[in-house]
């Protein structure tokens, strides 16, 4: 019964910060492209906080369970931008620069959750532990996972600003970005079900765990070095 309890409090807060993570993230992108001179994203209703204008429902699906997924593009018109190239790296840049912002913020929130347990409920404690812990750890993952270079992720979306020829090594990741990156994820869970079954091996050769672990681990080491010079 217990364990069936942190399992769902487990799934909840996951929905809960990929909720929070993917809608910073993409407001980010609205805004900053807003700011560079194109409308689009506020004629499309992006230019919100409401969650329900940016979800994509197998990119949710996929980042509440495996940590790694992506929201709805923001549509954007380049040729809008006051400076075409600056516009176009200065909004693909914005929602990673979003999510490690949130993460700098969200990692003191986790540090006073562990150091001031909130009452006797256990069950109330690991809420907030898991809670602010995702949190942090989705927003570095996001992160560092939006750097690939696969379209519809942002680190393409950097590509596509620097390179205007379009030439084979773009049109290949266009064409197949989206395919490669649900065969990683898909990967990733099948890793994890047999991890979780007991055949420990799998963990080797789950490749965007291995992400995730250098996303915690040495994106966030700043982070963490930085507050800890506070708390």
């Amino acid at each position: 019964m217990a364990s069936m309890i942190t399992n769902l409090i487990r799934l909840l807060t996951s929905f809960l910060a990929v909720t929070v993570v993917l809608t910073l993230h993409e407001f980010a992108h609205a805004f900053v492209a807003y700011k560079c001179g194109d409308p689009t994203p506020k004629w499309n209703g992006r230019l919100s906080v409401n969650p329900a204008r940016h979800f994509d429902l197998i990119g949710l699906i996929c980042f509440a369970f495996v940590g790694f997924g992506w929201a709805k593009p923001v549509p954007v018109n380049p040729n809008n931008f006051r400076k075409y190239r600056k516009g176009s790296i200065l909004t693909a840049g914005a929602g990673i620069v979003m999510n490690y912002l949130s993460a700098f913020l969200f990692y003191p929130l986790l540090i006073l959750v562990m150091r001031f347990p909130i009452g006797s409920n256990t069950y109330f404690s690991y809420f907030l532990y898991s809670l602010t812990y995702l949190l942090f750890a989705y927003s570095l993952s996001f992160c560092v996972f939006n750097l690939l270079p696969f379209y519809p992720l942002d680190g393409f979306r950097l590509f596509e600003a620097f390179d205007r020829r379009r030439g084979k090594v773009y049109r290949f990741l266009r064409q197949y970005g989206y395919g490669i990156l649900l065969f990683l994820i898909v990967e990733s869970m099948i890793c994890d079900v047999f991890v979780r079954f007991g055949v420990w091996q799998m963990e080797y050769l789950d490749l965007l765990g291995y992400i995730m672990q250098f996303a915690v681990g040495i994106v966030g080491w700043p982070i963490s070095k930085l507050w800890g010079l506070v708390f």
